[in-house]
């Protein structure tokens, strides 16, 4: 059922391509937000231009890609990822969302017929083929802050935010994590690849890369020079029915990686009991760690993702472990390799400290693996130290 949807709503977008909004008495220009969905790329939810009059009734939006674009992947490793303009209609857009159990809201913006048109012909000029497309970043440029930025323009900037001093000491990572499960794979997956950059307090009109928050401060907006509402009505056009179902508890981030932090200690108790180290333990350890840590890496320095710099996460999946493996192995390893342990241990630490100040905000689910890390580097220390002293 989801892909035959999905094909009217391509059909839809194709049969729009002719038709170019125009100006009637009656017509009505909306901002549409749907709510969260149940898949990771659907969390922060979707906005759009709703254009409604006797003729079309079209919703333009900035949420559109290609999978089957040359470099897709690539590019979108990379951060460069091309999004483009799109329009399908109405109904079609509100089938395929109501599908999915999604809620849908419009405003109606509080618009004379000069500022529809000026808006109409914004939408017209940058829906032709070669202005659809855009440069998509999480924060900065989206399909929520081309509706906040579009209503800036066409208005002149003659728009006032209602500002709750509530929400004034908010980071980024703190409105992304308000839309996901704490204990989630995407959550987990999220605090791991974006860097201290997200930790720092958003402000109000950032707050709007958030589809939800478009629909929040555009609710309580005003002109500037009249104090006039800036929406007209709202209303909802769809309820999500009932919750999404989260996912097992034994198959989260937490269990996993307790699982795995309680295995780590077993092993360095019998090590120790039996003065033993299981080299293939800390072979897997340094080599999961490194790759890891050379993943972070890569993000925060060959991409343009503007969220993946000063990644501190680098602090326990250290991308030099994969240059240590060489003496992992080792039953008596250079002296280089007992000091790189200690720097390890100092560096989890660290991790502890930039938690407290905040400097970067790490996942709750780390805590069993990062104490496991500890105590196992404690442990390779001490026996690598006895070895190299004989």
């Amino acid at each position: 059922m989801k892909k035959i949807l999905l094909t009217l709503l391509l059909f839809s977008f194709f049969l729009s391509l002719a038709q170019v909004p125009k100006l009637t008495d009656n017509t009505k220009i909306s901002v549409i937000t749907v709510g969260p969905g149940n898949l990771l790329n659907d969390s922060f939810g979707h906005n759009g231009f709703r254009v409604k009059n006797d003729y079309l009734d079209v919703i333009y939006d900035y949420g559109r890609y290609n999978f089957e674009n040359p470099n897709f992947y690539t590019n979108f490793a990379k951060g460069k990822l091309k999004y483009s303009m799109g329009a399908a209609n109405s109904k079609d857009v509100f089938r395929f969302y109501k599908q999915q159990n999604r809620t849908i809201k419009e405003q109606i913006l509080n618009l004379n017929q000069d500022q529809k048109k000026t808006l109409l012909n914004y939408l017209a000029n940058n829906y032709k083929p070669e202005n659809r497309a855009y440069l998509y970043d999480f924060f900065y440029d989206n399909c929520a802050t081309k509706i906040r930025d579009i209503t800036e323009t066409v208005l002149n900037g003659n728009i006032k935010y209602k500002i709750d001093k509530t929400d004034k000491k908010k980071t980024f990572r703190d409105l992304i994590q308000n839309n996901l499960y704490w204990n989630s794979w995407g959550s987990f997956g999220i605090d791991i690849a974006l860097g201290s950059v997200i930790d720092r307090n958003a402000s109000p009109r950032e707050f709007m890369f958030l589809p939800e928050h478009i629909f929040l401060f555009f609710e309580e907006a005003s002109f500037k020079n009249s104090n006039k509402t800036l929406i007209k009505e709202s209303k909802i056009i769809y309820a999500q029915d009932g919750n999404f179902e989260r996912g097992s508890f034994f198959k989260s981030p937490v269990f996993i990686l307790l699982l795995i932090s309680i295995f780590i200690l077993y092993i360095t108790f019998n090590d120790k009991k039996n003065n033993k180290r299981s080299k293939w333990l800390d072979i897997i350890i340094f080599t999961v760690t490194g790759i890891i840590g050379l993943l972070l890496l890569l993000l925060w320095f060959a991409t343009d993702h503007s969220a993946t710099a000063y990644n501190y996460n680098l602090l326990w999946a250290c991308p030099i472990s994969l240059i240590a493996l060489f003496q992992v192995y080792k039953n008596f390893p250079k002296r280089w390799f007992l000091g790189y342990l200690k720097l390890l241990i100092i560096m989890l630490c660290l991790i502890t400290l930039h938690w407290l100040i905040g400097v970067q905000i790490y996942a709750y689910a780390l805590i069993p693996l990062l104490f496991a890390l500890v105590v196992r580097y404690v442990f390779m220390v001490g026996f690598l130290k006895s070895r190299i002293s004989n």
